[in-house]
């Protein structure tokens, strides 16, 4: 009776509980297209902080190839031959005060890269999913052990976003 509750008990462990790490996309989406963005940030808006950033949509496009890159479950492709069409503008770029010494030098921001985004099926035209405010961020220091330069937050934060598109994508279904 035991031998057969721990046998029971190692099948079970071993055929698991069907999660995986395998991407959800329906079978047809094999390739993705990623439209150059636009530019909307509006630099004399006082809420992003005086961030300016040159060359940024094209900085987010990249960030974004080379994550579907990383990821595998789609290629890259001209919008011709593309299943999928990753269209999208750059919104904001926002840095926030997160943390003050008592003599009010910041010692930490946060950084967020906002990008409106629509997800297009190339055969039908349908959209298939939009996002008027999809957002990637990070956090950084200015001294310390942990201190970063802006430039590297803001490729955190495009590293962020990118992961948090490709998972949008192929995970979403």
């Amino acid at each position: 009776m035991v031998r057969l509750f721990l046998s029971t008990l190692l099948i079970l462990s071993i055929a698991g509980c069907g999660y995986t790490t395998g991407s959800l996309l329906p079978p047809q989406y094999k390739k993705i297209a990623i439209q150059p963005f636009e530019n909307k940030v509006a630099y004399v808006d006082e809420n992003n902080g005086g961030l300016y950033v040159p060359a940024l949509e094209t900085n987010v496009r990249s960030a974004i190839i080379d994550r579907f890159l990383f990821d595998g479950n789609l290629h890259i492709a001209d919008a011709d031959k593309a299943d999928l069409v990753l269209s999208g503008e750059v919104t904001g770029i926002v840095q926030d005060t997160l943390r003050q010494d008592t003599n009010q030098n910041v010692q930490e921001y946060r950084i967020r890269v906002i990008v409106a985004l629509t997800m297009t099926d190339t055969a039908t035209g349908k959209i298939l999913w939009k996002e008027p405010s999809f957002t990637g961020e990070t956090t950084y220091f200015l001294t310390g052990a942990q201190a970063q330069t802006q430039s590297a937050a803001i490729d955190a934060a495009l590293l962020d976003l990118a992961t948090r598109i490709v998972e949008r994508t192929v995970e979403n279904w």
